[in-house]
């Protein structure tokens, strides 16, 4: 349903251009009949000739051929240094691969901020579909900005100050929204059941993920919530298990629904504190090289535990889930995870730029690769509808969390 009703939307915006696009075409024309007297002195091969794999100066060629027609026709003045980073930004997105992408400097500085765990935005978890290309608001943060505001889990974010961003690296929008403290950012949000995008104008402030939460429940059962696994989660979450653990947990629940991902490294520290002795988590490259990730087993839990998955637990979130349940060291519960099981390393460039690229696939402690099919639970529970775009879930209205428990309820009985 809500598909349909996005691709009719942006369906419905495209189609206004339909007839300016007619007229454009006159004036295109008239252009064309300039570069085709241009281009018969410019020398041609053999088009029936088999294809051949351009060189290096064939690519430099042509780049500077489509410089000189760029500065002779386009009606604009021409921004060198935006004109280079398009070219950066066009050779890694060749590659055809969403989580491969080119950073300036300030988008390389905002994605180092946010991995530390605190920035200047709107406070708001943002995914983005691989296939579609749509981004949507995962859930507001709780009394921050985004919140306040108006803005609800599930809101697909159409543009940020007036540019569309649907089909856009996920970072780069990321960056477009966060800014100096105090300012401000509008952000248009298309809403189900809504005919036109909703602006909100936002502040921004100071964020700071909450990366753990954590609370004893009823009968002695601990609950820690991970949002993200950034550079602070790791020693936040040994703080929580620990004390939970003296206040005298029976069981245990880890709630990594709707969590995007983060560091591998904290993933695996996390891991050690859960897994007996035994591979983690295993990469493996295009050339058959591997780096294993193991834990000793000395800090192993054995009690009851339960781990909630949905359709937004991905990549780090999925080794997590991932290597629990190959060890069948608790259950797990929710809907199919996202489904990303391969790794991107960040390349810093001397000049203050970096790119991600995709370097190597992951496989679970058993050798799955779960990459476009995600990590199916061993107990499916859809959230029920009416809890989809609350920002707060009460935990005694939440059947995906009380299915947990009903199961770890269980499972202390029977010791």
């Amino acid at each position: 349903m809500k598909n349909k009703f996005l691709n009719g939307f942006l369906s419905g915006l495209a189609a206004t251009f339909v007839i300016m696009a007619i007229v454009v075409t006159v004036f295109a024309n008239k252009i064309n009949e300039n570069l085709t007297r241009e281009n018969t002195n410019v020398k041609t091969e053999n088009t029936s000739a088999a294809k051949t794999e351009v060189t290096d100066q064939d690519v430099m060629e042509k780049i500077d051929r489509l410089e000189g027609l760029i500065n002779k026709y386009y009606m604009e003045d021409v921004d060198k240094n935006t004109m280079a980073e398009g070219i950066y930004k066009g050779l890694l997105s060749s590659l055809k691969d969403p989580y491969s992408v080119y950073y300036t400097k300030d988008e390389y500085a905002a994605l180092m901020e946010s991995s530390s765990g605190i920035y200047y935005g709107i406070g708001a978890t943002v995914s983005a579909d691989a296939k579609t290309g749509i981004l949507s608001i995962v859930k507001p943060f709780v009394g921050g900005p985004a919140n306040k505001a108006g803005i609800l889990p599930g809101d697909v974010l159409y543009k940020v100050n007036g540019e569309e961003v649907t089909g856009k690296d996920i970072t780069e929008v990321v960056g477009k929204i966060k800014g100096e403290e105090g300012s401000k950012v509008t952000v248009s949000i298309i809403r189900e059941g809504k005919s036109k995008p909703v602006d909100y104008t936002i502040v921004r402030k100071k964020v700071e993920v909450p990366t753990i939460e954590y609370q004893m429940l009823d009968n002695k059962i601990g609950y820690i919530a991970v949002s993200e696994f950034d550079e602070v989660t790791a020693e936040q979450f040994r703080a929580a298990v620990d004390d939970l653990e003296k206040q005298g947990e029976k069981g245990l629940v880890i709630d990594i629904r709707n969590n995007p991902g983060g560091l591998l490294d904290t993933v695996v520290d996390m891991l050690k504190r859960m897994l007996p002795s035994g591979m983690i988590v295993y990469t493996e490259d295009k050339y058959g090289n591997r780096d294993e990730y193991k834990s000793d087993g000395k800090e192993e839990f054995n009690k009851p535990l339960a781990v909630l998955i949905n359709g937004n637990s991905a990549s780090a979130s999925e080794i997590f889930a991932g290597a629990i349940q190959d060890y069948k060291k608790g259950t797990l519960v929710g809907t199919t995870s996202f489904g990303k099981g391969i790794v991107q390393s960040i390349l810093p460039l001397n000049d203050g730029t970096a790119i991600k690229v995709t370097v190597s696939k992951y496989y679970t402690p058993k050798g799955r690769n779960i990459h476009k099919i995600g990590i199916t639970p061993d107990v499916t529970v859809e959230l029920k509808e009416s809890l989809r775009q609350k920002v707060v879930i009460d935990k005694s209205e939440d059947n995906q969390l009380q299915k947990a428990l009903q199961i770890l309820n269980k499972q202390i009985k029977e010791k």
